[in-house]
C-alpha cells in the first residue's frame, strides 16, 4: 500500500477561492432584495427595499441618473414623516403584489382611511413630502383628505379649522363675494 502525500493548497487558490465565495454571498437575491439606504432631514438612516424607494419618481431619477450615494439625502423630509411615507409605500407595494386579491384591495382601502387620521401638521408635512418625493398616491390621498376637510364650509370656518387670520376688510371680502358669487351658491 502507497502513502500518498498531499500538496498544500496555495495561498493564490484559497484567496481566489474566499473572493468568489464573498463575490456570490454578497449578491442580492430573490429572498433578500436590494436595500437602498435614505437620509431624513434629521439625519435618521432608513433601509428600506430598492422597490419600495422606487415608487417615489424623486429618488427612482436619482438612482437611474446616479446621483446617489452610499446613502440618499431626504433634505426636506424629518424622520417621523418619513417613516410614515415609507409605511405607505411598503403597504402599497405589497399590496401592488396581490393585484387579484379583493380582500388586499379592500384592506389597502382601510388602511389608506387610516394613514390619513393625523393631526393637521403631520397630514401637511406628508403633502409636503409626498410632492417633494414625486409620489402621486400619497400627495393624492393627502390632498383629498385636505378637501374633504373644506368641503361644505364658510370661508369663515375654513379659517378656523386652519387657524387662517382673516386679512381682508370687509369691502375687500365683499368686492371677492360679488367676483366669485358663482363659487358660494
Amino acid at each position: 500500500h502507497r502513502e500518498t502525500k498531499t500538496q498544500p493548497f496555495s495561498l493564490s487558490f484559497i484567496s481566489s477561492s474566499v473572493c468568489c465565495l464573498l463575490r456570490f454571498i454578497d449578491r442580492p437575491t430573490m429572498s433578500s432584495p436590494k436595500k437602498i439606504l435614505l437620509r431624513s432631514s434629521d439625519g435618521e438612516v432608513f433601509e428600506v427595499e430598492e422597490a419600495v424607494a422606487l415608487e417615489s419618481q424623486t429618488i427612482k431619477f436619482l438612482i437611474e441618473d446616479d446621483c446617489a450615494g452610499s446613502d440618499i439625502p431626504i433634505s426636506n423630509v424629518t424622520s417621523n414623516i418619513l417613516a410614515k411615507v415609507l409605511e405607505y409605500l411598503k403597504r402599497h407595494v405589497e399590496a401592488s403584489s396581490k393585484t387579484d386579491d379583493k380582500d388586499a384591495e379592500d384592506d389597502l382601502k382601510v388602511f389608506d382611511a387610516e394613514f390619513v387620521k393625523v393631526d393637521q401638521k403631520t397630514l401637511f408635512d406628508l403633502i409636503l413630502a409626498a410632492n417633494y418625493l414625486n409620489i402621486k398616491g400619497l400627495l393624492d390621498l393627502t390632498c383629498q383628505t385636505v378637501a374633504d376637510m373644506i368641503k361644505g364650509k364658510t370661508p369663515e370656518e375654513i379659517r378656523k379649522t386652519f387657524n387662517i387670520k382673516n386679512d381682508f376688510t370687509p369691502e375687500e371680502e365683499e368686492e371677492v363675494r360679488r367676483e366669485n358669487a358663482w363659487a358660494f351658491e
